[in-house]
């Protein structure tokens, strides 16, 4: 009961903290006031430790490690968008995910939490093939790579969209330098920016930050599917069984395989592979989520039905 009670307190701080983090980030991208943008990093911090309060009590009074349903899992993939969002807080580096992970860390908890869920709120007895060592292992690789997937695809979204505006504005201003140049000298030419620096290297940036991380992420998925079907061989004698979980987790590594591959061609870097991490986001909402939904499969212990 102590228990359950401290698990009920730390979840509704945490997300009370995280609720007041992103107006104050927001504000810290329109004012840029250092105190906030301090308070907002100090605050996911906090937010980080809570959940991970609340995974380990859970833990401790469930009698095992907490990714055995969709509530804990979703937990866990709040914990992991906390934890990507204060690694370069730690490291001295400029923070690209803060406007990305606070609000992905919001909605995963907030959803957790909410009344759809409310049955697997309470820890039940592992069903049989979820009693072995590999739960750890798999479950947690794979939670671990959705999040940097996400992370790394909503940064190459994040590209997309200005390298769009970006031509936008130069088709818009290349028009107004025509008409203008049969009233005016053409010499006005020169004062027409065609390319905005700042905002080249904001792109080259998101690119490789959105490279790094979805090469963080591809690289624990694969581990997380050959833990994964070596588990599957020792529970139910196969190593892959084309269950619909297992299809659309092949699908997700095959799509970032592809971002992966064109990141070796210079012409298919920036703008055309993140087209790629792109489709990739609405993917890993379906192997994670969506699949959930059927309740069909060896995964349908992990789906849930809406609470009427």
């Amino acid at each position: 009961m102590i228990f359950a009670t401290l698990e009920h307190i730390l979840t509704h701080i945490s997300f009370s903290i995280i609720s007041i983090v992103i107006p104050t980030h927001l504000m810290t991208l329109v004012y840029e006031i250092v105190g906030l943008c301090d308070s907002s990093e100090k605050g996911m911090i906090a937010t980080f430790f809570c959940i991970t309060g609340l995974l380990v009590t859970r833990w401790i009074y469930s009698g095992h490690v907490p990714l055995s349903d969709l509530y804990e899992s979703l937990m866990f993939l709040s914990w992991s968008f906390s934890l990507i969002h204060i690694v370069p807080y730690f490291r001295n580096y400029k923070n690209y995910f803060s406007t990305i992970t606070a609000p992905s860390a919001i909605l995963t908890q907030g959803f957790a939490t909410s009344g759809l869920l409310t049955k697997m709120h309470q820890s039940a007895i592992l069903v049989p093939a979820l009693q072995s060592r590999w739960l750890m292992m798999h479950v947690s690789m794979m939670l671990l790579s959705y999040a940097a997937l996400l992370c790394g695809s909503l940064l190459a979204i994040t590209l997309l969209v200005i390298t769009v505006r970006r031509n936008i504005d130069v088709i818009g201003k290349t028009k107004n330098f025509l008409i203008s140049s049969f009233y005016f000298d053409e010499t006005q030419y020169l004062n027409v920016p065609l390319i905005n620096y700042h905002r080249y290297q904001l792109t080259q940036r998101l690119d490789h930050w959105s490279y790094r991380v979805i090469g963080l992420g591809f690289t624990l998925l694969t581990i997380g599917i050959l833990s994964g079907a070596v588990w599957a061989n020792e529970a139910w004698g196969s190593y892959w069984n084309w269950d619909p979980k297992e299809t659309w987790a092949f699908i997700t590594w095959t799509v970032f395989a592809i971002y992966l591959h064109t990141r070796t061609n210079k012409n298919l870097q920036g703008a055309n592979s993140a087209i790629v991490a792109s489709m990739g986001f609405l993917i890993i909402w379906i192997c994670y989520f969506g699949v959930n939904l059927l309740g069909r499969g060896l995964h349908s212990y992990g789906s849930f039905t809406l609470n009427t």
